[in-house]
């Protein structure tokens, strides 16, 4: 399971790198929520047209079938980096100095090598879709108000290879912490203890007062 997490930063040049690409992940996050908010408006359009005028929005289903990359993959580096994908603890939790930074170093290493797999295979899928040559630059397009698909398609290689940058960085920060010895290196994710997540909830708290 995936617990909450903190990232720790300093002046090194894994931190500031971790720092740059958070901003760009942040962005990414942000367009997915509001993809997902433009989702629920539409739902209310349709709605209101279907009761209130016998009309609803033309082409609903597309608009959401063009969406759901958006909103289900965009910000995937976003939540990676702070470590709230689900995973198994029950291993890794109880390890600690080394053997720790070892193990979240293998299966980040292996998490990588996937999705340096689906980068090549999703930007493959793309390029089927896109074409210059073609009307909106489409190949294919959605069943009721043909949409172009490329778009969508786009997405999901974009939000991939933007995870595996995130990876990297995570890798380094894992050797890192391997090689020195470090008890809380930067730039990863850092599991909380429940005290630690009340006593950061509080000063959030005490933040806003």
């Amino acid at each position: 399971m995936a617990g909450q997490a903190s990232v720790l930063e300093d002046d090194s040049l894994l931190s500031r790198l971790d720092r740059g690409l958070a901003r760009l992940e942040w962005g990414m996050a942000l367009v997915s929520g509001l993809g997902a908010f433009a989702l629920m408006v539409l739902a209310v359009v349709s709605v209101t047209g279907r009761n209130g005028f016998n009309e609803p929005l033309r082409g609903y289903v597309d608009w959401i079938e063009a969406a759901m990359p958006l909103i289900a993959i965009f910000g995937i580096a976003y939540v990676q980096r702070n470590g709230g994908h689900i995973r198994m603890d029950i291993v890794v939790g109880q390890l600690k100095g080394r053997l720790l930074w070892a193990a979240e170093f293998l299966t980040t290493l292996a998490i990588l090598l996937l999705m340096a797999l689906l980068v090549w295979g999703t930007w493959a899928h793309f390029d089927r879709s896109f074409d210059f040559s073609t009307p909106n630059w489409s190949r294919d397009s959605s069943i009721d108000i043909g949409l172009p698909i490329w778009p969508a398609k786009l997405v999901v290689p974009v939000a991939f290879a933007v995870m595996c940058l995130r990876l990297v960085l995570q890798l380094w920060g894992y050797g890192r912490a391997f090689v020195l010895g470090l008890s809380e290196p930067v730039a990863v994710p850092l599991v909380m203890s429940a005290a630690e997540m009340a006593a950061a909830e509080a000063e959030q708290v005490r933040g806003h007062d």
